[in-house]
């Protein structure tokens, strides 16, 4: 019944090892219901709208977290 998460705070990797990373965050993504990249939202931790927008994708309150 538990709903997982992360939040990450990265940029667009466009250095010759970036296949190895998108591997990485690809085996990542497989362990959580939702990955937050900071560089595809547009925001940073601690922007509180990186916040809002992982509760809004996660349908929780801040409540339940």
């Amino acid at each position: 019944g538990f709903r997982t998460g992360v939040l990450a705070n990265t940029w667009v990797d466009d250095t010759s090892g970036r296949s190895r990373t998108a591997a990485l965050q690809e085996q990542l993504r497989s362990h959580f219901d939702l990955v937050v990249e900071s560089c595809r939202v547009g925001a940073a931790e601690p922007d509180p709208g990186i916040f809002s927008y992982a509760l809004e994708e996660l349908q929780a309150r801040p409540q339940e977290v």
